[in-house]
């Protein structure tokens, strides 16, 4: 009689440290966007409080993303939550600082386009092609994600002491200009993913 021999790889359980990071992100998205937007963006100690939520979110994303690695625990849930957390808290930001106005609405809309059209398409092919994140794409995300994190600090607050005003606004406008980088970054690797997504399509209905 021949036995069966055992299955040795067990299914990692959606309960783990980088799925309880991912679900901590997605949850602290509406307390930045109410921190950021209270008295219209003009508390000093809100801004404050915004940044900090932003930071430990970019933070937390990092860490998740070691760990999963690191100890095998990716899950199915961790890879549609965590592009959906990361969208949805730098959108936040998009969002609150296009509503505060020190992001143009225009820049806001052409990002949150391409972020969420890749995201949706992403998950929607992830079983039949695999697109691997791109240096161009991480270096994208790195440099929004720097310009997000400054722009949401108080830096045209009227209210700042007279000393601070002129270097905050320089560093307010580097801001921008980082901004601008991530711009570009974010419209050629989304360029990029849609060319390498149809090539990889392609490819299979030809095979």
């Amino acid at each position: 009689m021949t036995e069966t021999p055992e299955v040795s790889e067990q299914k990692v359980s959606n309960f783990n440290i980088p799925n309880v990071l991912t679900t901590l992100r997605i949850v602290m998205v509406p307390f930045f966007g109410w921190a950021l937007l209270i008295d219209g963006g003009d508390s000093i100690t809100w801004r404050l409080v915004a940044w900090l939520l932003f930071g430990i979110a970019m933070i937390t994303d990092k860490i998740d993303g070691d760990i999963a690695r690191a100890r095998n625990l990716v899950t199915d849930f961790g890879k549609i939550a965590d592009p959906i957390a990361d969208k949805a808290i730098t959108g936040m930001a998009f969002i609150g600082l296009s509503v505060v106005g020190d992001i143009w609405w225009w820049v806001t809309i052409v990002v949150l386009l391409r972020e969420w059209s890749v995201t949706l398409l992403r998950l929607s092919i992830l079983k039949r092609v695999v697109i691997a994140a791109k240096d161009l794409g991480k270096l994208k995300t790195t440099v929004q994600a720097i310009a997000l994190a400054t722009l949401t600090l108080p830096l045209r607050d009227g209210d700042l002491p007279t000393g601070l005003q002129p270097p905050a606004e320089f560093v307010f406008y580097a801001a921008q200009v980082c901004l601008a980088v991530a711009v570009g970054l974010t419209v050629w690797s989304g360029y990029e993913f849609f060319r390498d997504v149809w090539r990889q399509r392609h490819a299979i209905r030809a095979s």
